[in-house]
Formats: structure tokens, C-alpha cells, sequence
């Protein structure tokens, strides 16, 4: 399997708090954290992707939605945490296919633990993540949307 390792930067981010319900529900915790970042439409200048993340909080217990806000966003009233940014192996897979999903989560985990160069780089707010990248134009026409999952790494010894 072929990987893309990637560099992401620090950001601040606006952030869903941690639902241990997993309810992406119009009245859940990630429901009204979808519909916050869903109706921001930032400027060609901040329309890059990824803005958003989705990771499971291994702490905490649950779900965690963020929003890479720049200066003049709104962070909604939604709590703003300081992202670490760093190092990402990811690779991409057709949401929902958990079986392809996890295949390939268990090779990316063989690429890094059999690497002489990088190592998982896990820690309190900088799990694995997830993110669609596909266009909402071309899910539309399609009718289905890439996955890219971002797996922490960094260089061994550092």
C-alpha cells in the first residue's frame, strides 16, 4: 500500500468537547458541531482542505470534532483548543468501507512499527483522524465520498 506522509501546522481550532454518545444527531454534541462548521463559508483564501477533523479521544473516551478557525472566524460558542499539529502517515479509502478502512489501518501500522525512520507519535488531543475529502459537488454527483485518514507520526528519536 502506498502512504502520503504529510506535515499539518499548529492551529487554533474551534471544538465540538469530547461525546462520549457518538450522536451526530441534529440534537447531539457532533450533530450542532456539523451544522456550526457546516454553515461557515470561509474565504478562497481559507477554503483549504482539510479544515475539519474527526478523532476518537482515547483519554477522554469519545468523539471529538474540530475546526481549524483563522483570525476572523467565529468560533461559534464552541470551546477553542490550541492544536499541536505535526507529522501524518494517511491514506484514503470510500467512507462507510470499514473493512477496507481497517485493512489498511493495520498496514499503516505495519509501515510505521517496521520503519527505521518514523513511530507513532500518540498523545493527549493528536490521535489517528479522520476527514472527507471529497467535494460536496462530487459526492452529490457520485453519491458516496472519499476517507483520508491521518495516522500520528514523527521522526524516531525526537
Amino acid at each position: 500500500m502506498e502512504f502520503r506522509i504529510i506535515s499539518l501546522p499548529a492551529f487554533k481550532a474551534a471544538s465540538s468537547g469530547v461525546d462520549k454518545n457518538f450522536d451526530f444527531s441534529p440534537t447531539g454534541v457532533l450533530g450542532k458541531f456539523d451544522k456550526y462548521f457546516s454553515a461557515i463559508k470561509p474565504s478562497d483564501r481559507d477554503s483549504f482542505l482539510p479544515r475539519d477533523f474527526l478523532y476518537f479521544d482515547e483519554e477522554k473516551q469519545g468523539m471529538v470534532w474540530i475546526w481549524a478557525l483563522s483570525e476572523d472566524m467565529e468560533d461559534g460558542g464552541n470551546e477553542v483548543i490550541n492544536f499541536d499539529g505535526g507529522c501524518y502517515l494517511t491514506y484514503t479509502y470510500k467512507d462507510g468501507d470499514e473493512a477496507t478502512n481497517e485493512k489498511l489501518y493495520h498496514e499503516a501500522l505495519n509501515y510505521i512499527e517496521t520503519s527505521d525512520i518514523i513511530e507513532m507519535d500518540v498523545r493527549a488531543n493528536h490521535y489517528a483522524m479522520g476527514h472527507i475529502i471529497t467535494p460536496a459537488e462530487i459526492i452529490k454527483a457520485q453519491g458516496w465520498a472519499q476517507m483520508e485518514t491521518f495516522i500520528p507520526i514523527k521522526l524516531k528519536n525526537s
